[in-house]
């Protein structure tokens, strides 16, 4: 198990929501805007008859209006977090936050609203009269027992799905997860003991769905801070905690424990001990969800009780209980078929779906994220992890069904099969890749230099990939330039990050002069030139010290022109051998993810060179998950109009036929013809199944133009030019790069190297693996040889 480590700083967290646009939500049009029409169409006087239809007929508003995909996120701030009662305002930025769950998982427009008031009539007269706005309501950190009159009244008051998700959320992944664990250990539900330490929204909400499971009502002990809730029990009792008083002999958390099945946790640090463990039942079943420490550490129970199934509310640990893997697909599935609520059917459905997605077989991207655990059902892998792409098409259907078989579905689906392939478009399979990227990072940390250490950028940067741990960043500059720039920036940690410059690196820099003399002595240069590039530049320097294997990959170009840079850097780390060096940009786009080549080297590729250049965009692009339709671009469809220009794009499609490639590939063609699918309707004889996800640019003047104005004008995020082909991985930033745009491309670059390493074992292993069969079958001829001749004559006889 992984040590934990601080990874965000009040710093980080201060900047992260104060830069650019302060916050993290905002509001886009989802119509065009640019013309009177628009405009008229848009407001007064079109606007007017979508409102007479609404009028007749309410449920059109679904049609006419954003309802059907919208969520309000709601609290009064009595409850945020770990932190108490901070009030309406201190809670937003936590109402934002879920907010982008809701759009970043489930695709699901959200809107955060802060009623400042703790008087729960005052709060259900607000939320009713807002109804009408929105196709679901989340509510969100509301203190019990008040969240428990406020759900009840808005649920019988309203039409549509009110869900709070503190107690709801836990207790559906809690079920799955008991559901497995049950399964594992041979146990029936109905059968268990079940304690519940933790009488607050979430324990009761645990409780009454491991009811619905099947737990029997005596068999159930909630514990509060008062001892077990039994019958006839009066001190600290409320309602919600009478409905779930047990018929028992039981008045503490350790003689409820004694001999139970199964322990959640919904309390505070510490408050199981090892004794109490050691007296459970055989092969228990402990999830301990304290944030961010649980009542027993994992550790702790396997000290005492090794045949235990244990979960926590932590990404460290295996078995985690998140509710990102609930509350976005849960609502997804209720807004699709515009439910009126989501009862309780409608939550054991989604908690059977998780457990089921459990049993089946893990992707590999998903394995490779999270390498170093079994990623495959048993004791640590109950329940699914939270970027498991397969979430989006499993819970949302379930969800789904279940509130069609219950009738509380007002618009049922009638192919469940289109509905699924629709969920799996809401998902931006790069988002999901990027999460795991950065976890396989964190169990294959890399030595990365940063050649530009002196930036405030990189150096923040920096401290980002070590205590995020990716690994050891090295700072090449000046000790006190960069010294005094930590100290601007309230940085006192320097543990952990390297520096290096000439003058730190004496014991090496004459192998270095030496390396680099004998790469370029015939171009040029004399080795009093190679001395000063070495020592003065810090690009050379730095594409040196990877050259000569004293880190995993270089990041450089924040400062200086990429064409530069990356001459610099080829000074002395050479291409790798048959393979083409060019640039690939990612471009994030709601739609998907599109690649674009070459977008940093070639000023204008032959048709052969772009050929290869296809041919490695679409190897790469597989290995990211995609299946890759690559478009070979230009200004004109299959040779009209036929200008001389475009004679280069038709011979690197030929130039493809003749290699015989195992992908989609087609051009010349447009970007309307390529990107939109109406369009490419008009050419039916067009190879592509699809709308191109790979775009193979004419030249290198239109191919950078269009990064760019992606980047600068289309509110897109663009990675990249991500450099392929160079034998060690080195990338050049754009200049004036954000933070988060070093730490992607040096993620991605860190990627290609755990690949690299990951290739060279399966080959050493096949290598070991034949020979291992060649002595054996070796060792079978001597020993056939020794055998006596008696033996041969008997077995010749036979």
């Amino acid at each position: 198990m992984t040590k934990p480590t601080k990874q965000i700083t009040a710093e980080d967290a201060l900047l992260f929501h104060s830069e650019g646009k302060p916050g993290k939500v905002e509001i886009n049009p989802t119509k065009p805007l640019l013309t009177q029409r628009d405009l008229s169409l848009a407001y007064s006087p079109g606007v007017a008859y979508p409102c007479l239809e609404i009028e007749k007929d309410p449920a059109t508003a679904y049609d006419y209006t954003a309802k059907g995909n919208m969520v309000a996120v709601i609290s009064n701030g009595t409850a945020v977090l770990g932190l108490g009662k901070l009030g309406a305002l201190a809670s937003k930025p936590v109402m934002e936050g879920k907010s982008v769950l809701f759009k970043r998982f489930a695709g699901i427009d959200s809107v955060d609203i802060e009623v400042d008031t703790t008087d729960a009539e005052e709060f259900i007269n607000c939320v009713r009269y807002l109804g009408p706005s929105w196709g679901g309501i989340n509510l969100e950190d509301i203190a019990a027992p008040e969240c428990f009159i406020i759900e009840q009244r808005l649920k019988e008051l309203m039409d549509i799905p009110v869900f709070h998700d503190d107690q709801h959320g836990t207790a559906i992944i809690t079920a799955a997860g008991l559901i497995n664990a049950c399964h594992l250990t041979g146990r029936k539900i109905k059968d268990i003991k079940l304690v519940v330490l933790g009488a607050g929204a979430a324990g009761i909400a645990c409780m009454e769905l491991a009811k619905s499971l099947g737990v029997k009502h005596d068999n159930a002990l909630l514990v509060d801070r008062e001892g077990v809730i039994y019958k006839g029990r009066t001190k600290s009792m409320n309602q919600w905690k009478s409905a779930h008083a047990a018929d028992t002999k039981d008045r503490t958390l350790t003689d409820a424990l004694r001999g139970a099945d199964v322990f959640y946790g919904l309390a505070s640090k510490g408050a199981v001990t090892k004794e109490m463990v050691k007296h459970m039942a055989p092969r228990p079943i402990i999830f301990a969800m304290a944030n961010p420490d649980p009542e027993i550490t994992p550790e702790e129970v396997k000290a005492v009780r090794k045949d235990a199934i244990v979960a926590t509310g932590r990404s460290d640990y295996p078995n985690q209980i998140n509710n990102v893997m609930g509350f976005p697909y849960i609502f997804r599935g209720a807004l699709d078929v515009h439910a009126s609520e989501i009862n309780e059917e409608m939550k054991l459905a989604a908690a059977k779906a998780l457990a089921a997605l459990a049993r089946e077989e893990v992707p590999e991207e998903v394995s490779s994220a999270y390498s170093g655990r079994k990623m495959e059902y048993g004791t640590e892998y109950v329940i699914p992890v939270p970027f498991d792409p397969r979430l989006i098409t499993t819970v949302p259907a379930a969800v789904a069904q279940a509130a069609m078989d219950t009738g509380v579905a007002r618009k049922p689906i009638k192919d469940m099969g289109a509905y699924k392939m629709q969920l799996q478009a809401r998902l931006d399979p790069t988002a999901n890749m990027m999460n795991l990227v950065f976890k396989r990072l964190r169990t294959h940390p890399k030595r990365v230099i940063f050649s530009e250490g002196e930036e405030e950028r990189v150096i923040r940067a920096a401290v980002l990939w070590r205590d995020n741990g990716y690994g050891t960043p090295i700072l090449v500059g000046r000790e006190k330039h960069i010294h005094e720039a930590m100290d601007r920036m309230g940085i006192t940690s320097r543990k952990g990050i390297e520096i290096s410059n000439a003058r730190l690196s004496k014991k090496n820099l004459d192998s270095y002069i030496a390396y680099l003399y004998k790469r370029l002595n015939r171009k040029g240069y004399l080795e009093r030139d190679i001395s000063r590039l070495v020592k003065n530049d810090r690009n050379t320097f730095a594409a040196v010290k990877l050259a000569m294997g004293e880190a995993d990959l270089m990041i450089a170009g924040l400062t200086r022109n990429y064409t530069v840079t990356l001459e610099e850097i080829q000074r002395a780390i050479d291409t790798k051998h048959g393979k083409t060096l060019f640039g690939m940009s990612m471009v994030f786009t709601e739609r998907g993810t599109i690649f674009m080549a070459d977008t940093a080297v070639h000023e204008l590729p032959s048709p052969e060179r772009m050929a290869d250049i296809a041919i490695q965009a679409a190897e790469e692009v597989r290995c990211m998950g995609y299946h890759p339709r690559v478009a070979l671009l230009s200004f004109s469809n299959f040779g009209n109009p036929a200008r001389e220009k475009t004679i280069r794009i038709r011979e690197a499609v030929a130039e493809l036929d003749r290699r015989q490639v195992d992908f989609e590939y087609d051009g010349e063609m447009s970007a309307e013809v390529a990107l939109d699918p109406k369009v490419m309707e008009l050419y039916p004889f067009c190879r592509l199944s699809g709308p191109a996800n790979v775009l193979i640019m004419p030249a290198l003047h239109t191919a950078n133009i269009a990064a760019g104005l992606l980047q600068e004008l289309g509110d897109r995020t663009v990675i990249g030019p991500i450099l392929m082909g160079l034998e060690k991985p080195a990338q050049i930033l754009q200049m004036g790069a954000t933070v988060s745009e070093i730490l992607n491309l040096a993620a991605l670059a860190a990627i290609d190297v755990i690949e690299e390493e990951e290739r060279l074992r399966r080959i050493a292993e096949a290598k070991e693996a034949r020979g291992t069969k060649s002595k054996k079958a070796a060792a079978g001829t001597r020993k056939l040889k020794k055998a006596p001749a008696k033996s041969r004559k008997a077995k010749k006889a036979a």
